[in-house]
Formats: structure tokens, sequence, C-alpha cells
């Protein structure tokens, strides 16, 4: 999964996908296009169980193309 080259969490025990917030796909891919993710971090919230919620700006571009791929919020859970 592209997120985890990068985004690295360190000194967690789980992680867990918890969904998806927003997501859209502005342009297709075609068969055999290199895409890349741009990633940024929108918050960091203390949930209980001693965890974190994790939401994550992301977007996927394809090489060549003039719009994202697809533009998405993740959230995403670690407990350590």
């Amino acid at each position: 999964m592209l997120i985890h080259e990068v985004l690295v969490v360190d000194g967690v025990k789980m992680g867990i996908n918890y969904g998806v917030n927003k997501v859209r796909f502005p342009a297709p891919v075609p068969v055999d296009s290199n895409v890349r993710l741009r990633a940024k971090l929108q918050s960091v919230e203390p949930v209980d169980n001693g965890g974190y919620q994790v939401i994550t700006q992301c977007t996927i571009e394809r090489e060549g193309g003039e719009k994202p791929v697809c533009v998405a919020e993740t959230v995403a859970r670690y407990y350590g």
C-alpha cells in the first residue's frame, strides 16, 4: 500500500485502517500507468484505550496526468 511508504509510525503495537472521510476519483488510471502518492498529515488526536487517531490527506497522481486520479482523507488509529 502506498501510504506505508510515506507515513511511518514507530513505537506502536497495532495500527487499524479506520476508514475514509472523503474520497474522489477525478481522473482514470490507464493500465501500466506510473502513479505517486503525496500525503499531508491533517491531525493527530488521542482516542480511548491510549490510542491516537491520525487523519491524512492523500493525493494520488499519475505520470503525465493533468488531474489527480484520487484525493482521499484517510483515517487510521494506532495503539501502543
